[in-house]
Formats: structure tokens, C-alpha cells, sequence
């Protein structure tokens, strides 16, 4: 079955059968790894991406339930402005340890921080589910206050 989406802004045509895991036609069949396996069951997050701007586990979600949509992954979370400022948080706090699940960490948190700019700690519970095996939470929290205190800044500005 051919399967129609736009992955971080480029159109693709996949060949593949529709309930193969978003994930998997990420990574084998575009060569885009920097999306993770963890888990295989939606629980950790190390696969997070976008779709039509909305998070989504890819490791269980179907290809077929992205079709005609657009997903957007680590790789393409930039653009052509480059780096973006969750990214550029991310490295200005030494957030990562390992990094294995900090791609899908990112995800989750650039999708947060576009629907609430400015969220609490019980926003960022409520919304962040994704796991860190080395346990860099104190560091994601606070580099997402930093970006939120940034966002207060400039809707005052």
C-alpha cells in the first residue's frame, strides 16, 4: 500500500504495509534514526514525534494513521533557522547524560511549550511522560522554565 505524508516538510511516497509503526518507516525505510526505539509500546517516549503538531508515540502508531499528514522529527525540529531553542536550552543546561531518549524528550517538549509557553511544574508532570533512564529530570525541568521565562519575557515585551 502506498502511504502519502509530508515528513519535515518534504512530501513522501512510502511503499510499505499500513500497520507498520510510524518508527520503523522512519528509520528503515527514510534512514531518519535519530528518532529512538525504547520500549516498543508507547511507554517511554525515546520515539516521540510530531503529527499534524502533535506528539505521538511512533514505535506503536501506525503508518496508516499518518497518511496525508505531517510528521516531524528530531532531524527536522530546527529548520532552516537551524538549532531551535529547545535544542539550544537542552545544551545550555547539559540536559543529556546518555542522550538515548533525548530526542523524543525534545519532542515532547517543544509540543508542550507550543500549546502553554509558560507551564507549571504540574503542566510539565502532566504533559512530560517521556522516561530518562539517567534521571536528568532536574535539568529538563529547568531548562523548560528557562524557556518559559523567555516566552513571559517576549509576549511582555
Amino acid at each position: 500500500m502506498t502511504i502519502k505524508l509530508t515528513i519535515n516538510g518534504v512530501p513522501h511516497q512510502l511503499d510499505v504495509e499500513p500497520d507498520m509503526p510510524l518508527l520503523w518507516a522512519l528509520r528503515d525505510e527514510l534512514k531518519l534514526t535519530g528518532t529512538k526505539f525504547g520500549c516498543g509500546v508507547a511507554a517511554c517516549g525515546a520515539c516521540t514525534v510530531h503529527v499534524d503538531g502533535q506528539p505521538v508515540r511512533s514505535c506503536s502508531y501506525p503508518i496508516d494513521a499518518a497518511a496525508d499528514s505531517s510528521v516531524t522529527t528530531i532531524e527536522g525540529l530546527g529548520g532552516a533557522e537551524g538549532t531551535h531553542a529547545v535544542q539550544r536550552a537542552w545544551i545550555e543546561n547539559q540536559v543529556p547524560q546518555c542522550g538515548y531518549c533525548q530526542s523524543g524528550m525534545i519532542m515532547a517538549v517543544t509540543a508542550l511549550l507550543d500549546e502553554n509557553p509558560t507551564p507549571s511544574d504540574a503542566d510539565i508532570d502532566a504533559a512530560i511522560t517521556n522516561i530518562c533512564r539517567c534521571g536528568t529530570y532536574p535539568r529538563i525541568r529547568k531548562a523548560i522554565h528557562e524557556l518559559a521565562a523567555t516566552n513571559n519575557k517576549s509576549r511582555k515585551g
